[in-house]
């Protein structure tokens, strides 16, 4: 009989010792994810940020060149309108006042 009521004690000690272990196990597991997480996170981060300084001058260069075909645009319509307007001014200041002033 004692030897029955040791022997579960020792199965029951095995088990907690098991279990012990397992959380243990499962403790690790979880800090050990969580670490690897930040790791990947830190590596895709690092990676990023130098695929931006790489492609930086290119966008820049790029926004740079749209940049100068607006302005070039603009410039062009602008002239055109002062153009228009030396040619015609006087005859659409004529035109708005007489049709203010007929109507």
């Amino acid at each position: 009989m004692k030897d029955m009521i040791k022997e579960i004690v020792d199965i029951d000690r095995e088990a907690q010792q098991i279990t012990d272990e397992a959380q243990q196990e499962k403790l690790n597991s979880t800090e050990e994810v969580a670490k690897r997480r930040e790791e990947i996170r830190a590596t895709y981060l690092s990676r990023a940020r130098k695929r931006i300084a790489k492609n930086e001058p290119v966008e820049r260069a790029a926004a740079e060149k749209n940049w100068a075909a607006t302005e070039k645009h603009y410039s062009e319509v602008r002239q055109k309108m002062e153009s228009n307007y030396t040619a015609h001014g006087d005859e659409w200041v004529k035109a708005l006042v007489s049709r203010v002033l007929g109507a």
